[in-house]
Parts: structure tokens; C-alpha cells; sequence
């Protein structure tokens, strides 16, 4: 028996690129239809790693937000990701990347702090994760399926070079706008 999806969270990672907020739009758009909850993780991997399970409200405001028609219904008129973005990868945390409330003496770098993005996702109740990225970004969706996690990923990179897929979004901006 599947189990119903009543929440689900988005984020980007990597470089900005034409059709991202557009990309989150219609998530969120279909979502509402189905009566799903969204939540967007603001700066990419590293939002989800900042994120406290026991952390005072105001500190975690500031790495997820609520997601709902009224807020996503204009963002496909700007360029770039209103969520903002990192290149933060939680399977190879460098130090300077490294979430104050996870430093420890004898880490070593880069680190790997899976277990607290999973954790952070079982806390939050997420259902499925939609990373919006490329090749590093979707390559850690990967790892976190692994892990048990219900990962939907969406190809982005101007570079049009993930693997097992046919376009990315931004691909074709860049190639239509590239000047010679």
C-alpha cells in the first residue's frame, strides 16, 4: 500500500540559471492542487544542514521556508532562485562550510554529515525531496535515495551534461544567448 505524500520540500544547488524559479513554481502548483505541503530549503544543501531538530525557531526561519501559491505565483518573472543556492555538499563538508552547531574536535574534511540531513528530513516530516540541480547537487539526491530517502530530481545545469538525461533547464538559454 503507498503511503500518501503530504510534504514535500525543494531546494537548488550549484550556479544560477534561467527557469529555476519557474521550475519551483510549478511544483508548488501542482502540489497545491493535491493538497501537498512545500517547504523550500533556502541555500541549497547547506539550508538542510544548518537546520537545528532542536533549534530555536528564529535560527531555522532563516534555512526553510513554508511554500504556498501566493509566495511562488510571480517568481517565474525574475531571473535566478529565490531560494538562493550553495555548493555545499553534505557528503564532503569542507570546514569553512561546516554548520557552527555540527563542529567538533578530530573532524576530519571534508566530512561527511548524512546522517543529520537525514535526520533533519525524518524531524521535518519530509515525504519526498525535489533537488533542483546539477551534476553534484542530483549526485547527493542520489545518496540520500539511497539512503531511504524519496528523492524526485530535476536536471539544471547549462551545461546540458547530467547523466540519463535528455535537457536541463538552462541548457537552452545558454546556447540561444552565447555570443561567439
Amino acid at each position: 500500500m503507498k503511503r500518501k505524500i503530504n510534504k514535500i520540500a525543494i531546494l537548488t544547488g550549484g550556479g544560477d540559471v534561467p527557469g529555476l524559479n519557474s521550475a519551483m513554481r510549478q511544483v508548488v502548483s501542482r502540489a497545491h492542487r493535491a493538497n501537498i505541503e512545500v517547504v523550500g530549503f533556502r541555500r541549497g544543501w547547506g539550508g538542510l544542514a544548518n537546520y537545528r531538530i532542536d533549534g530555536d525557531p528564529a535560527w531555522n526561519k532563516q534555512w526553510i521556508t513554508e511554500l504556498d501559491w501566493g509566495q511562488v505565483r510571480t517568481i517565474d518573472r525574475t531571473g535566478g532562485t529565490f531560494l538562493h543556492t550553495s555548493r555545499t555538499n553534505p557528503a564532503k563538508v569542507r570546514e569553512k562550510d561546516m554548520p557552527v552547531h555540527l563542529r567538533k574536535e578530530g573532524i576530519k574534511y571534508p566530512a561527511d554529515i548524512t546522517d543529520t540531513i537525514v535526520a533533519n528530513l525524518e524531524h521535518l516530516e519530509i515525504d519526498a525531496l525535489i533537488p533542483i540541480g546539477g551534476d553534484d547537487t542530483l549526485s547527493y539526491g542520489v545518496r540520500l535515495y539511497q539512503e531511504g530517502v524519496k528523492v524526485v530530481a530535476i536536471p539544471k545545469t547549462m551545461d546540458n551534461d547530467v547523466p540519463g538525461t535528455d535537457y536541463c533547464i538552462g541548457f537552452s538559454t545558454c546556447v540561444t544567448r552565447t555570443i561567439a
